[in-house]
């Protein structure tokens, strides 16, 4: 890229001459063909959610939230309604489509309208949709939400430095690596080095098109199996 220069011989960042504040999300129904996702309603979902998230006997998939795993219902009601209703972090639950129950959460969070910068996090998907094509799907849902629809310039995805599903994940979704904050966060008595991962508008066409390619009806077969993995699309 070629470097430009303001009037005291600086090197300068491109000119966004047309650049205006993106709308802020809402929590829109998302429609994909193996899931849906639909804002968090605590009356419909939390019964379902909690026996979904409940099938993780070891409670693996709590251990780098900074909440949870909650004793029982009434205190996983309790953390939805003080916390999971605001519009920053943004809840959507996702639902199965050949089943229509809760089978996980996601929320859009850090979102920044002024400068096109938005992150997903709070990503828990239950064993319903661990390694299904909902899982994948979800994800893909909510960066076309984001990039087509209200226009964001940059998407994050954030995890502990040492939750390397989560970094295999956000590497497999298409983000790039942009580097780890040392000492960032204090959660759960213990401390958090965060990496921090983006995907650029410029870059989403060309991973649009993967998962287009990969989420494609002849992309799987009778059982429901992979034919080509994401990364191979």
């Amino acid at each position: 890229m070629q470097l430009r220069y303001n009037d005291l011989g600086q090197p300068i960042g491109e000119p966004l001459p047309d650049w205006q504040a993106c709308p802020k999300p809402e929590a829109k129904t998302l429609n994909g063909r193996f899931c849906r996702l639909v804002k968090l309603d605590i009356e419909l979902h939390a019964t379902a959610l909690y026996q979904a998230f409940s099938l993780d006997k070891e409670g693996r998939n709590w251990t780098y939230l900074a909440y949870g795993p909650f004793d029982d219902f009434s205190a996983f009601k309790d953390w939805l309604v003080s916390d999971c209703q605001g519009s920053d972090p943004l809840f959507f639950t996702i639902i199965d489509i050949n089943t229509g129950q809760p089978v996980g959460m996601t929320a859009l969070m850090r979102i920044q309208p002024q400068h096109g910068s938005i992150e997903v996090g709070n990503v828990h998907f239950s064993p319903l949709m661990q390694q299904t094509p909902m899982a994948t799907e979800a994800m893909y849902l909510l960066m076309a939400y984001a990039f087509e629809e209200l226009g964001y310039r940059r998407y994050e995805w954030k995890c502990d430095s040492l939750n390397m599903p989560s970094k295999k994940a956000a590497e497999r979704l298409g983000f790039q690596y942009e580097g780890t904050f040392r000492q960032a966060v204090v959660y759960n008595g213990r401390n958090r080095d965060t990496a921090w991962f983006s995907l650029l508008d410029a870059e989403w066409p060309g991973q649009k098109a993967k998962f287009e390619r990969w989420l494609s009806a002849d992309n799987f077969d009778k059982k429901g199996g992979q034919i080509v993995r994401l990364q191979e699309c």
